[in-house]
This record gives C-alpha cells, sequence and structure tokens, in this order.
C-alpha cells in the first residue's frame, strides 16, 4: 500500500474566531500503481489533502501511512518521504528559474548531494521520462510553450526519483494539445513505469478516461470512493456538490431516454463510439439488446 490515510482531520486557525475545518475524518487508501484522480468544487479541501501526503501540512488528528510506515511517529524521515511523494502544485513552471532545462532538472537531486554523475543521469532519465529531448538541455525554459515549460517542471521532480506523484491541476492554463501532451505522459509515467499518481482535476472527461478510481471531496469530506463508472452513475448528487459527469455521460442517458438500449455507464467519447457501433452492426440481429460499453 502507498499511502492509507486513517481518519484525518485538519482545522485551520485552530482555537480563534476563523477557526474552520478543512478536513473531516477522511480515510481512504492508495495502492503501489495506481492511478486517482481527485475531484471536488473549490474550496473541498482537496489542495490541503494533498499537501498532507507528502508532510507539508501536519494533521490535527489521524494517521497517514506511508508504505506501512506512520509519518507522524517520533524520528519519521519526513525529508525521504518528500522525495518518495513528489508533489506538483499548478502552473510549476513558475519555479523554473536556471538559465537552461538541463540546469533546471538538475537542481533538486544535486541537493539532494548526489555525485555530478549520477545527477546528470538523473535529470537525463526525467527529461527522457516527459519526452524532452537534448535539443531542449541549453534552452532557456522561458522560450518554450506553456506545455514544455510544465513538462520541464514535472521532469524537476521525477529527477528525484519519487515513487508517487501528486499533481494538482498539471493542465492548467494550458491548450488542448498542451493538456494531451501532458496527460498523455503522466498516463505513461503509471503504464509503463508503474508509477503510482494522484490526479487532481477539475475535469470529469480527463479523470474519466485516466484514472483507474475517483475520490471525491466536499465540504471537507470524502464523498465518494470508487471507479470512474461507479463515480459518476450519481451525476445528479455531483450536480448538487458544483461537480457533473463527462458531457457524453449526459448523452447516453438522453439516447437512452429516446429508447436506445446503450450501457448508462459509459464515461468516455471512445466508449460511446464503440457502443454505437455495434448498436449498428447488430442492428440486423438484436437491435434492442443492451451494450456494455461497446461489446455486445
Amino acid at each position: 500500500m502507498a499511502i492509507d490515510v486513517q481518519n484525518l482531520t485538519f482545522t485551520y486557525n485552530a482555537g480563534t474566531a476563523m477557526e474552520q475545518r478543512a478536513l473531516d475524518d477522511v480515510s481512504f487508501s492508495i495502492r503501489d500503481g495506481e492511478f486517482v484522480g481527485l475531484i471536488g468544487h473549490t474550496g473541498s479541501g482537496k489542495s490541503t489533502l494533498i499537501q498532507h501526503l507528502n508532510g507539508l501540512i501536519r494533521a490535527s488528528s489521524g494517521r497517514i501511512l506511508y508504505n506501512g510506515e506512520d509519518i507522524y511517529a517520533k524520528n519519521y524521515p519526513m525529508k525521504d518521504l518528500r522525495s518518495k511523494v513528489g508533489l506538483v502544485f499548478q502552473y510549476p513552471e513558475h519555479q523554473l528559474f536556471e538559465t537552461d532545462v538541463f540546469s533546471d532538472v538538475c537542481f533538486g537531486p544535486k541537493n539532494l548531494g548526489l555525485s555530478r554523475e549520477e545527477v546528470e543521469k538523473r535529470a537525463r532519465h526525467a527529461l527522457d521520462l516527459v519526452g524532452m529531448d537534448e535539443s531542449f538541455y541549453e534552452k532557456s525554459p522561458f522560450e518554450l510553450s506553456g506545455g514544455q515549460k510544465r513538462r520541464v517542471a514535472i521532469a524537476g521532480v521525477l529527477a528525484m526519483r519519487p515513487q508517487m506523484m501528486i499533481l494538482d491541476e498539471p493542465t492548467a492554463g494550458l491548450d488542448p494539445r498542451g493538456r494531451d501532451e501532458i496527460l498523455d505522459q503522466i498516463g505513461r509515467l503509471n503504464r509503463e513505469h508503474g508509477m503510482t499518481i494522484l490526479l487532481v482535476s477539475h475535469s470529469m472527461e480527463d479523470v474519466a478516461r485516466y484514472a483507474d478510481r475517483l475520490l471525491v471531496m466536499y465540504g471537507g469530506k470524502l464523498m465518494y470512493n470508487g471507479t470512474p463508472k461507479e463515480v459518476f452513475r450519481h451525476y445528479k448528487e455531483l450536480e448538487k456538490m458544483g461537480l457533473a459527469a463527462p458531457q457524453i455521460t449526459y448523452a447516453v442517458h438522453e439516447l437512452r431516454d429516446m429508447g436506445v438500449p446503450i450501457d448508462p455507464d459509459i464515461t468516455t467519447v471512445e466508449e460511446a463510439r464503440d457502443a454505437i457501433l455495434a448498436l449498428l452492426e447488430h442492428r440486423g440481429g438484436h437491435p434492442r439488446e443492451n451494450v456494455k460499453g461497446g461489446k455486445a
């Protein structure tokens, strides 16, 4: 188990007139190699929660276990935790400051006291993981596109060799192409390298497409914890929380209201396409058969 959160509660300005409970008895686990999406309206507690997971904020009560060890235990090596659980904040490119891309990515591992050879090895590997070849090494980070800057910033975290990556709205402010590039790179880190991912996102389409499981926060509480299909079945309840389902979910329900026997749990455009094609193929046979995610 990568992360095990037990009854986590956190209160800002405790004991003052400004007291505000940001997390209220939150419990969940994330398995090694899992891709988890974290969604919730602004103010739901998402950002506060992820800062607990690598020790930037200490809980008012509750426990967090990383690989079975309590991170609040006396003498727990918090520095090691932060190198193993990489946290990428919104607009991480604002933290780029070196004169060239390669130096920027070297900064983190260099501060670990590693040899120059090891630092440069890690930097090359990290840049390769995010699809940045040697032609970018000597460029100024500030000459790059928004998506490229974002990838360099992520590479800087990857160079620390984390076992888990937490990304807070990593596609914020990017154009569609840049967004797809970043998400594809993150998906590849999970699929091909087994990295555990926690993705905070406002895009229901993105989490439906990439995540194995979703956590839904509302008012500091964990409201849902399940697969995207399980969570988006509650789309009417999600709307009351200021959220929604992927747009294709609404289209599928409209088709069902019109009598089309299509699986109501479809959450991606690709699934809907496959399901509709399967229906068309079966028009001569059993056109009223229900189709599950495009498989008759």
